[in-house]
């Protein structure tokens, strides 16, 4: 499961702490002691920090790409943009995200679905980023969007039939479907295309499926689990992946946070705000970490008490960092400094599927700004997936023109295995 902090979350504000830096180094939040000794964490983070020998972290991930929209695309496909540091559109020349390649790779016959995306599309800072979908294998490969959970009935509506639609009067709807299909590509000569089969097929098996119904039922919680995880936008999408965890869906992909930067237009709604903090960061983030802190703590623990962490990897991650200097940016919105993208050098939290607990992996240099060892990439990270799930990071497969391609182009973190 990857749990991506869209906009860039801030490594000095979280895992990277710099206590002994400059003031306008370390900034004006401070560190605590985790369960590991020797590892702090931020002081927002109090649950977390509790929770330290269950999960680890890798303070040396690099690379060099500066916009959110190409970054987002690096970090969800395992791939450069061919436009780096930009915020191009999303293209069915894209390398597909990689939920589609697994779709590809091994589809499974017994979940809902193979990839989900859970509180998705995200937005950069209004528009939906590229490597979201499956690119150039189309859609039927694409992951299952589920928009926003906590709103009631539009996380994935329609799963529930109309009173004058009885399952014998559904699987009659299929039945004309499958006929029309034919004659369109035997009587008329109109060729179907695997995209809109694929897609059929999806529709009708959720529909038919009351496995799917329960999974998507965040009702058959008990209150004290919802409270546990937050009854805000960000809380409810970590349950619902919880949920579908359980379901057997293989790679779950949840938005902690769908929109980058929602403070400058809708300051007030803390559902909208981002980890995009060129300025504000310590308004801004003294708002969003004691919720990161509650639900991604609530999702360690309930998949743990579940039996489910030992086979369940979960990573979060952005798609770059925040620069070591904090200083006001005139050009954006906002009175008070923040920080600048920065990937030379950011941090991830791994925990789950056989991962070292409590291990740090990496480090960087006085002021954050540079890895001093372990340097890795959003390429690793993705290979460090697949092979969570026995999946070959370097395995084949061929996109509808009969193309070659390969999963990733990176390696499994070792040291994250001790």
């Amino acid at each position: 499961m990857l749990v991506y902090a869209n906009g860039g979350q801030s490594q000095f504000e979280t895992w990277d702490l710099k206590p002994e830096a400059p003031a306008e180094i370390r900034g004006q939040f401070g560190a605590i002691a985790s369960r590991v000794p020797g590892t702090a964490v931020c002081e927002h983070l109090p649950r977390l920090a509790g929770l330290a020998d269950r999960f680890a972290i890798v303070r040396s991930v690099s690379h060099d790409d500066l916009d959110h929209g190409s970054a987002a695309y690096l970090a969800l496909t395992g791939r450069y943009h061919p436009r780096k540091s930009s915020n191009p559109a999303p293209s069915r020349d894209d390398y597909p995200t990689l939920g589609a390649v697994m779709n590809r790779l091994r589809p499974t016959r017994t979940a809902l679905c193979t990839a989900a995306h859970v509180n998705m599309p995200i937005v950069v800072p209004e528009l939906p980023a590229p490597g979201q979908d499956g690119g150039f294998l189309g859609r039927a490969d694409a992951p299952l969007v589920i928009a926003d959970p906590a709103e009631p009935g539009a996380s994935l509506p329609g799963l529930e039939l109309p009173d004058d639609v009885p399952s014998v009067r559904l699987e009659a709807r299929r039945s004309l479907l499958e006929a029309i299909e034919r004659a369109r590509r035997d009587g008329i000569g109109l060729p179907g295309t695997e995209d809109q089969r694929s897609l059929d097929r999806r529709a009708f098996e959720l529909l038919s499926d009351p496995n799917v119904r329960r999974a998507f039922d965040l009702s058959a919680e008990p209150e004290s689990v919802r409270d546990r995880y937050g009854r805000f936008r960000s809380g409810v999408s970590c349950l619902l992946a919880r949920r579908l965890v359980e379901a057997g869906v293989p790679w779950i992909t949840v938005a902690w946070n769908h929109s980058a930067r929602g403070q400058d237009k809708r300051p007030g709604e803390l559902d909208w705000l981002g980890w995009d903090t060129h300025n504000d960061i310590f308004d801004v983030m003294g708002e969003l970490l004691p919720r990161f802190d509650l639900s991604l703590s609530a999702l360690l623990e309930d998949l743990d008490a579940r039996g489910l962490l030992g086979q369940t990897l979960v990573v979060c991650m952005g798609e770059f960092g925040r620069a070591p200097r904090v200083a006001l940016e005139r050009r954006f919105a906002g009175a008070s400094p923040g920080r600048k993208h920065w990937a030379n050098a950011y941090s991830i939290f791994v925990a789950g599927a056989g991962t070292t607990p409590g291990a740090v992996v990496g480090g960087t240099d006085r002021m954050g700004a540079y890895p001093t060892s372990d340097r890795v990439g959003p390429w690793d990270v993705a290979a460090t997936m697949f092979a969570s799930l026995g999946v070959d990071p370097h395995a084949p497969y061929r996109d509808p023109l009969d193309r070659p391609f390969h999963a990733t182009t990176g390696r499994p973190i070792e040291a994250l295995y001790g």
